[in-house]
């Protein structure tokens, strides 16, 4: 009996043990199984995966070939949207929308391209349309055994992409002149690198100055250092000491090249400034009394007319005449208006008004005056009513420069150019917009004279400064058409020193400037200039046609430009069909396909893409093109610049 229960002690043992480890068991399969059971299936599905992968690659690169197909004949090719391809007649074809073949759905996003105006490639609508590049994304896509896709993005164009461009005097020579000329790129440094512009009268070339017209030396020994002019006439003052004569009227003859005679003369006093009408000269003197005479010049010999007794002991420093009013600023920092309804006489004073500093120099247009001063500001402008009374400051400019010493303001009295006093480290001629005349006035532009003292500025046409003084290069040549950047294009050395500087564009298209020197024996001197042709305020340039010599589509261009204040420059574009371009019949259009708009400017720009429309003489594609470039300027002395021009085109 007790064997007997040892026995089933040892039975009931190993039924607990057993349990225990089947138990573990169990547990151990629960958390094993489902590893070994997702590894199956994962197995399984990564297999299937493959496999979808692989056929999905394929339909992809079905796609890729179907638009390369299509697109060997770009007309063929749909404009935007999303397509799946299909056969069609033994060859591939683009059909709307997206195709599901079994488990996948296939589909190709054709995107419209644009460039940016360095011809890059882009995708923003504000740039240029390129109708000969597309952006093409091919997807397929499936959702089994789980959601996935495979994509192929490219960019097509047309069989061949090609250009031409037109940058030389050579090539823009062939073109059409009406009230246009073509001109030397100043400063490039590139052989035959040329420019269209207004036609800016003159003969010469204000970039290559020279002393080859006869100068003329004027009466006695006085310091030549005050000078005005118009057409056919230049006055000149003298100052700094008494051994010259005040005034001497020099007569100009219209002969190539022009002849200065002395015309006649007045003494007297000692002229700091003058102001030449065609029959009076006013001068600005140091004569406490008289700090302004004005000379009857209607007939020799010259005679004094009347005088304005500026208030207080002081000198007349500048003058400026416009209508009935004169206009002078004095020593003691201020500007004074005075009548001139009549010549003779002491004169009325009209106004007064206190300067920053010693006035230098008066520009008047309109109802406004410019001065140059040497005191806070460097420019002041001045709001002065009709009758001349009233004198309100409306405006200024401070530049990093000295004090200022002249002032030239353009017609359209957008732009003043002014002239401050020698600086080592600081520029001396800038630009300055003065379009608003109201708070601090914008330099737009500034230029560094190199070591010579500035004494005077004038604007000549043609988009060209000429800054006149003493030391280093004393009649330099700017070139203004980038007013950002202006920059040196000419000079002549004077070492007697130049005074004074005054220019003309006469009727007949001739271009000088009249400068006054140091030179005791030939003190005022003539610089022809322009870049020639008859002086036009508007014209229009048409490009030489260009044979593409077969059936093309032509796409945009970009054109190169500079359009200064108060001056436009417009492009059209005309394609022809025809097998003689030098014959056939052009008709231009601008960006909407019409006469009647014109691509314009952005920035330094002016580009587009060419309508691709065939209508009446316009039929692009064609094989024949030709631009039209139109010139407007409201100043004499500006002119719109057509640097260049690039065409894009596709066989």
């Amino acid at each position: 009996m007790e064997s007997l229960t040892i026995i089933k002690r040892k039975l009931s043992s190993n039924k607990g043990q057993i349990l225990v480890e089947l138990l573990l068991a169990i547990g151990l399969a629960a958390v094993l199984l489902p590893s070994v059971l997702t590894g199956l299936l994962a197995s399984r599905d990564g297999r299937d995966q493959q496999e979808q992968r692989l056929k999905a690659v394929g339909y992809l690169r079905e796609s890729v070939e179907a638009v390369r197909v299509v697109k060997e004949n770009w007309n063929n090719l749909p404009t935007s949207g999303t397509y799946y391809p299909q056969i069609t007649d033994t060859t591939w074809t683009l059909q709307p929308g997206a195709e599901t073949i079994g488990d996948f759905v296939r589909q190709i996003e054709i995107e419209n391209v644009y460039r940016d105006s360095d011809g890059n490639l882009s995708l923003n609508p504000s740039d240029t349309l390129d109708p000969s590049t597309k952006r093409i994304a091919s997807a397929i896509s499936w959702q089994l055994p789980y959601p996935s896709s495979v994509e192929n993005v490219s960019y097509v164009s047309r069989y061949v992409n090609a250009a031409f461009t037109h940058t030389t005097e050579t090539t823009f020579i062939t073109g059409t002149l009406n009230g246009t000329i073509v001109q030397t790129t100043s400063g490039s440094g590139i052989p035959d690198d040329g420019e269209v512009v207004l036609g800016a009268g003159g003969g010469g070339n204000w970039c290559e100055p020279n002393l080859s017209i006869t100068a003329l030396d004027l009466p006695k020994s006085g310091v030549a250092n005050a000078i005005s002019a118009i057409e056919g006439k230049a006055f000149a003052g003298t100052g700094e000491n008494a051994s010259g004569v005040s005034y001497a009227s020099i007569d100009i003859a219209n002969s190539s090249p022009p002849v200065a005679t002395i015309e006649g003369t007045f003494s007297g006093y000692k002229t700091n400034d003058i102001f030449g009408e065609e029959n009076y000269v006013y001068l600005a003197t140091d004569t406490n009394s008289k700090e302004l005479v004005i000379i009857d010049i209607s007939q020799t010999p010259y005679t004094e007319a009347g005088y304005f007794n500026a208030p207080g002991n002081v000198d007349g420093l500048s003058v400026f005449v416009l209508g009935n009013i004169g206009y002078l600023t004095t020593s003691n920092n201020q500007l004074h208006t005075f009548d001139l309804s009549s010549k003779s006489g002491s004169r009325n004073l009209l106004g007064s008004i206190s300067l920053s500093g010693t006035g230098a120099s008066i520009s008047v247009v309109d109802s406004y005056i410019y001065v140059a001063e040497s005191g806070i500001t460097q420019l002041q402008i001045i709001d002065v009513s009709p009758d001349g009374a009233s004198l309100t400051s409306v405006a200024q400019a401070q530049v990093s420069g000295g004090g200022g010493k002249d002032v030239f303001v353009n017609s359209t009295a957008t732009r003043a150019y002014l002239t401050t006093a020698a600086s080592l480290t600081q520029d001396e001629f800038f630009i300055i917009d003065v379009s608003v005349k109201t708070g601090t006035r914008t330099v737009v532009g500034s230029y560094d004279t190199n070591g010579m003292d500035p004494r005077g500025v004038t604007i000549v046409p043609g988009n060209k400064a000429i800054v006149v003084g003493a030391g280093g290069i004393e009649y330099q040549v700017i070139d203004i058409s980038s007013e950002s950047t202006p920059a040196e294009c000419g000079g002549l050395e004077i070492d007697s020193g130049v005074n004074g500087v005054a220019s003309i564009l006469e009727a007949d298209g001739d271009a000088y400037s009249y400068i006054i020197t140091g030179d005791l024996n030939a003190e005022f001197k003539i610089i022809e200039g322009g870049p020639g042709g008859t002086f036009s305020s508007s014209g229009t340039y048409e490009s030489p046609a260009f044979d593409a010599a077969s059936r093309v589509t032509f796409n945009y261009f970009t054109a190169t430009v500079t359009q200064p204040a108060s001056t436009t420059i417009t492009v059209q574009v005309a394609v022809a069909d025809a097998l003689d371009c030098n014959t056939a019949t052009y008709e231009y259009l601008g960006p909407d396909g019409t006469t009647n708009t014109n691509y314009t400017v952005s920035g330094s720009t002016i580009s587009g893409t060419i309508p691709y429309i065939s209508s009446g003489n316009y039929q692009n594609p064609g094989r024949c093109v030709k631009y039209k470039a139109d010139f407007t300027s409201e100043d004499s002395l500006s002119s719109p610049i057509f640097a260049d021009i690039l065409v894009n085109y596709s066989l």
